[in-house]
């Protein structure tokens, strides 16, 4: 498929579509400079690549329209969350409107007895939990960052309650949809399960925009447990820890989180959220259930960890210690930046098999001092992804190419594991050049051939996901 290419004349098209997004959406449509560098990428290495424009809908029959007007013009249309994905894709190569969703905030419907909810895409995962705390109810995926519903489904995202509720893949029951053309389709229904034709479900969630803007959905919800317990244990080494993670995995205990952190993240947290643990790989773990089956839990999880040599292990049911612990998990990223000020943090993140898990960190971990790198691992060691942060001046262009080097062997590493090169950011720009190595050339046309399909003016999120053919 030829991708549109980028240009910033005002053509007779472009000028015609501008007029009619501003006549539809007023104030809410700006070529403001300032407001299009902040919906391109920020937050990662990847340079910023403004839209032309950036639209604020408020409801689904707006996001028709603006697609019907872009289409019309063949613009180029990003839809855009919160701005907190890390392989940029929110960026704009090709120019284009950005279609930012987060107006559209209702919390359509929520379903108790089915424990199930309907969103716009505009809520973010706090709000959302705020909303169902009365309920006896919450929505389990959490990525660290308050992240949009909607920006979730588009990179299918993951988190540290992943190696018990699953990813966005299995919380998606059901989406809305505005396709290229201007059609809206829905894409299943409220129940749980169904055999009725493909699961165009799936299609959409982890597609990165490349096929339509998501205007709602249809989430699984679960019970607060009755009891919940955190806690905290240092070990000697990275795969002690790791050894750890798999043997509690194996073992069957129904663990609701399982968090990695080695010496150098452990070092920044400590920095940064005022902490005072030992500067050693460390697990962050979290037991759900009974006040019985918790206590159960974390004595079975106390004695894998004595048969690995860690220890020693303290966990707590206060709230508030639970809570501190788990703010400090999901400001990592953040604290990296405090190991070497005005460094630019690059975030990636791969996924293995479990059992390759303490093999590739180790090899990382062997990589990163070969190299002489300041970086961090962190990780969702359940289920076998984690997240490497370096930290490189962006002024060195020696760093830089070391870095790339470094990354790039990281995935790699990854695939010659049978891992995958992304577990939860996506793909982005960043990461396409390494899709067709992973999947393999025929799954790559295929891929081609349903965007095309779709999306044959290719003007949805192009420049993203899918390497050129």
């Amino acid at each position: 498929m030829t991708e549109v290419t980028r240009t910033e004349e005002s053509t007779p098209l472009k000028i015609r579509a501008f007029e009619e997004l501003s006549d539809l959406l007023r104030a809410r449509f700006t070529t403001n400079e300032i407001l299009r560098q902040q919906h391109a990428n920020t937050i990662a290495w990847a340079t910023n690549q403004p839209p032309e424009a950036v639209a604020y809908p408020e409801n689904e029959d707006e996001v028709v329209a603006i697609v019907r007007i872009c289409s019309a013009a063949g613009l180029p249309i990003i839809p855009f969350g919160t701005g907190s994905s890390f392989e940029g894709q929110t960026n704009a190569p090709f120019g284009g409107v950005s279609i930012d969703t987060s107006r559209m905030k209702r919390i359509i419907a929520v379903h108790d007895d089915d424990m199930d909810c309907v969103v716009e895409p505009g809520v973010t995962r706090k709000e959302l939990n705020e909303y169902l705390r009365d309920k006896g109810l919450f929505f389990p995926i959490d990525p660290g960052a308050d992240a949009s519903i909607g920006g979730m489904v588009a990179t299918r995202a993951s988190g540290t309650n992943a190696v018990r509720y699953g990813t966005m893949r299995e919380s998606v029951l059901s989406l809305r949809v505005v396709l290229p053309n201007s059609d809206v389709v829905r894409t299943g229904s409220r129940a749980k399960k169904s055999s009725a034709g493909f699961d165009l479900t799936r299609l959409f969630v982890g597609s990165e925009g490349i096929l339509g803007v998501v205007t709602e959905i249809t989430l699984k919800l679960h019970g607060i447990a009755q009891a919940i317990s955190a806690g905290i244990c240092p070990f000697p080494t990275v795969k002690a820890a790791c050894d750890a993670a798999i043997m509690t995995i194996q073992s069957g205990i129904p663990i609701a989180r399982i968090e990695l952190m080695d010496e150098m993240q452990i070092k920044a947290c400590n920095i940064y959220s005022k902490l005072n643990l030992p500067e050693q790989p460390m697990l962050f773990v979290e037991f759900q259930g009974t006040e019985n089956g918790v206590i159960e839990q974390a004595e079975l999880f106390g004695e894998i960890v004595t048969e690995v040599g860690g220890g020693p292990f303290e966990w707590a049911t206060a709230a508030e210690d639970r809570s501190r612990l788990w703010v400090a998990r999901h400001d990592a990223f953040w604290a990296c930046n405090t190991l070497r000020p005005g460094a630019k943090t690059v975030a990636t993140d791969v996924c293995v098999p479990l059992s390759r898990l303490a093999e590739c960190v180790e090899a990382t971990q062997r990589d990163i001092r070969e190299t002489g790198l300041i970086a961090t691992i962190a990780g969702h060691v359940g289920d076998g992804n984690f997240h490497v942060v370096p930290l490189v001046d962006m002024d060195n262009p020696a760093e830089i190419e070391a870095i790339e080097g470094f990354l790039h062997r990281l995935v790699e590493r990854a695939l010659l594991m049978e891992g995958t090169c992304s577990g939860e950011h996506g793909i982005g720009q960043m990461k396409r050049k390494y899709m067709r190595a992973e999947h393999g050339d025929a799954a790559i046309r295929l891929m081609h051939a349903l965007k095309a399909a779709v999306d044959p003016q290719s003007i949805m999120n192009p420049g993203k996901l899918l390497p050129p053919l």
